[in-house]
């Protein structure tokens, strides 16, 4: 969408969510930027640290933060984290604890390995830090049959909500 400054933020432990939202910001036009603690977080004991910092609801300091704009200046921000026992990512938690008050327009896109997980609830558990809550999200399980189908859909719906504005 020309003229509209997108910000796509994400967390990414295993590359699906960088994935998912590389070809959001794509689709979008939008400034990609990944964020991360600095923590180790590669194989088993990495992912058992995660579900516990998700558990837990610890977060750390991020890494430096780069963005083109302040953050208030966004059209919209799209919030991209894996999913860890039921929670979005600590990492994405402790940037919500920074800027999550400065986000009016903000857009989800979670991932997870699990057909069980409800979505719908992280969705929540992230509105809690936002100054308003979200305008659409999406859920994508990595590598199933509806992925890309349900994250062209998830585009359609972030083109509507900046034609709206």
């Amino acid at each position: 969408m020309s003229g509209k400054k997108v910000l796509c933020v994400y967390y990414s432990r295993t590359g699906k969510t960088r994935s998912a939202m590389t070809g959001i910001a794509q689709a979008l036009n939008g400034e990609l930027l990944e964020i991360t603690d600095g923590v180790k977080r590669n194989g088993l004991l990495g992912a058992a640290r995660s579900c516990l910092d998700a558990v837990r609801k610890s977060t750390r300091f991020l890494d430096k933060i780069e963005m083109k704009h302040p953050i208030a200046e966004y059209d919209l921000v799209i919030l991209g984290t894996p999913v860890w026992a039921g929670r979005c990512s600590s990492i994405m938690r402790e940037f919500l604890k920074k800027y999550g008050r400065d986000l009016k327009r903000v857009a989800y896109v979670i991932t997870r390995a699990s057909e069980r997980v409800r979505y719908e609830q992280v969705y929540e558990q992230m509105d809690l830090y936002t100054a308003a809550p979200h305008l659409c999200a999406v859920s994508l399980r990595g590598g199933d049959e509806g992925e890309m189908f349900w994250r062209e859909e998830f585009i359609k719906e972030v083109n509507k909500v900046l034609i709206e504005e």
